[in-house]
């Protein structure tokens, strides 16, 4: 067991969140029974009766001696409650002498009731004194961009049934960008197929999900390739997740304008492209867009935004069509464009 006094777990996806929370409480408490040695708290013991929350409930659990047992494990959740530095006051105090036979697990997740948007950031002076009293921190937050194929693959490695090369692939393109199903996919099959077993994409169609959705560069990349089945496809992927068709509307927007942006401007290689579009970091997305004002042209770039103004007045009422069909006649012809 890790001699960690305390170990906090971030994270904005409540699937890994509680995957490692209970992973690490049972690390912690070994043989000890949960039943004396295991205590949890939630938002709900840190409301106030006036409004409000307070952390103090939390540090007095963490200072509380075990009993009939020779440590106690403390978890805290909902903890993202608390960003600002005067909230977590008393349990930076508490870490300056934790007491020994407590580990204490903080979890930064958001509160549920009122409902938090968005994951704050912690407290500078509560990261201060994890690091100083040696503290272990859990990120459970999945990476972008290609590191999030590669987590991915690491999560399919980590199983006790493997896959083949087209079993991974199709695993990746039905979850899309929810990745966090893995778990309870996973979950599922090591409990269908034996220790070692070899799980085949034939073997996967049973226990696959609606696939999840996908980011917008896939969108962009489909229509700028002309494949209208794809494009529709990850349209409608985008769509059935929750993506509100103004949301779509000004990514393809944004996409064709910098098309406008660099038609004529005689910025003929991805750097130059990069320099006048403003972006930073990788050069690959301003590649992209080079590469497709080649293909298409002035005058299909022109009809592009032509069309791009026409679905938009129809989504806000231009024309009696469902918000649905506007888009899919769009990006088809977007995509045709693209041809």
């Amino acid at each position: 067991m890790s001699a960690s006094p305390v170990t906090l777990i971030k994270g904005d996806d409540d699937v890994l969140v509680a995957e490692a929370l209970k992973a690490r409480v049972a690390e912690l408490l070994g043989d000890a029974d949960p039943s004396l040695a295991y205590e949890e708290l939630t938002e709900d013991d840190y409301k106030l009766e006036g409004g409000g929350f307070d952390i103090s409930r939390l540090v007095d659990a963490a200072q509380t001696p075990p009993f009939l047992t020779d440590l106690r494990v403390v978890t805290g959740r909902n903890l993202a409650r608390f960003t600002k530095a005067d909230q977590v006051a008393s349990m930076v105090r508490y870490l300056e002498a934790p007491l020994e036979t407590t580990r204490l697990v903080l979890v930064w997740e958001k509160g549920v009731s009122p409902k938090q948007d968005r994951l704050g950031a912690i407290p500078k002076s509560l990261s201060s004194a994890l690091e100083a009293v040696g503290g272990s921190i859990i990120d459970t937050t999945v990476p972008r961009g290609k590191a999030a194929s590669g987590w991915l693959e690491k999560r399919l490695k980590e199983s006790s049934v493997s896959f083949d090369r087209r079993a991974v692939s199709v695993i990746a393109d039905a979850l899309g960008e929810d990745r966090s199903k893995v778990v309870g996919l996973l979950n599922t099959l090591e409990s269908a197929f034996e220790s070692g077993s070899t799980v085949d994409a034939d073997a996967l169609e049973p226990f696959l999900f609606e696939r999840g959705a996908v980011p917008p560069w896939e969108l962009s990349d489909a229509i700028a390739e002309g494949n209208i089945p794809k494009s529709l496809d990850k349209l409608h992927r985008m769509m059935g997740a929750g993506r509100h068709p103004l949301q779509l509307m000004a990514t393809l927007q944004s996409t064709y304008g910098k098309l406008l942006r660099l038609d004529g401007a005689g910025a003929h290689d991805e750097k130059a492209a990069a320099a006048l579009l403003g972006m930073k970091g990788s050069t690959f997305p301003a590649k992209k867009l080079v590469r497709q004002l080649r293909s298409m042209g002035s005058d299909r770039v022109g009809t592009a935004i032509e069309l791009l103004a026409e679905a938009d007045l129809a989504l806000r009422g231009a024309v009696a069509w469902p918000d649905e069909l506007v888009m899919e006649v769009l990006v088809a012809r977007l995509a045709r464009l693209s041809r």
